[in-house]
């Protein structure tokens, strides 16, 4: 291998940190359903295409080292910190794990796994009970668990973004849309009119003014505990 490459090929880091984040995923998501398994292995699929590219090989900037290389000179385009390439194209190029879009990363990343763990609880909890999960983070959005996938590869992209992962993302975003508006069907047919009042005072993915400034979101809840 040689020095120029050498911060890829680690494929053993691949593994190691592609199974971490999935099985820490999984910790807090518990799918069950065959729409859980589904959801859960597009985001692991995301994560691994991620990971093969962080440590194993680095598509994206092999295809575009040309341009790169034109437009940034200066740069061995093919060390590790220059696979941030955000914070390499926006100038931060002293310690990238310390820039900005590093640190946002980290800001959306933990974000979105605390919301998964948490809305994972509620929701838990209400099908324990056969009520609607209205607490905690589904007072704020009706789907918490697949916005906090999304914030995590959200995060991910920030922080490494791929040709790849680009082009999953919004595929797996508008996957999880379907299988939340599908979800949304089967509460309807089984809650009726409580959960279509929960509907329309709870937005679905991007959350109201309303209710992060502490709006009354709770009505929904006093309607499944009838």
């Amino acid at each position: 291998m040689s020095p120029e490459t050498q911060a890829y090929g680690l494929w053993s880091l691949v593994i190691v940190n592609s199974a971490v984040f999935i099985l820490f995923a999984y910790s807090f998501f518990k799918p069950r359903t065959g729409r859980d398994w589904r959801s859960f292995g597009a985001f692991s699929a995301f994560l691994v295409a991620l990971f093969a590219e962080m440590y194993g090989f680095p598509l994206t900037i092999y295809f575009l080292s040309g341009w790169l290389q034109a437009r940034y000179p200066g740069i061995d385009w093919f060390s590790h910190d220059a696979g941030h390439l955000l914070e390499m194209m926006f100038g931060w190029r002293v310690n990238p794990h310390f820039g900005p879009f590093h640190l946002l990363s980290f800001v959306l990343i933990g974000g979105g796994f605390w919301l998964i763990a948490g809305a994972w609880r509620v929701l838990y909890d209400a099908q324990q009970h056969r009520a609607l999960a209205t607490s905690g983070p589904y007072s704020y959005v009706r789907h918490p668990q697949y916005v906090g996938f999304i914030l995590v590869m959200l995060g991910f992209l920030v922080q490494w973004p791929t040709l790849l992962t680009l082009a999953m993302f919004p595929v797996l975003v508008a996957m999880y849309v379907r299988l939340a508006r599908a979800e949304e069907r089967e509460a309807i047919t089984e809650f009726g009119d409580a959960y279509r009042k929960y509907m329309a005072q709870v937005p679905g993915f991007v959350p109201s003014w309303n209710g992060l400034s502490g709006g009354s979101v709770g009505g929904p809840a006093k309607s499944d505990e009838t």
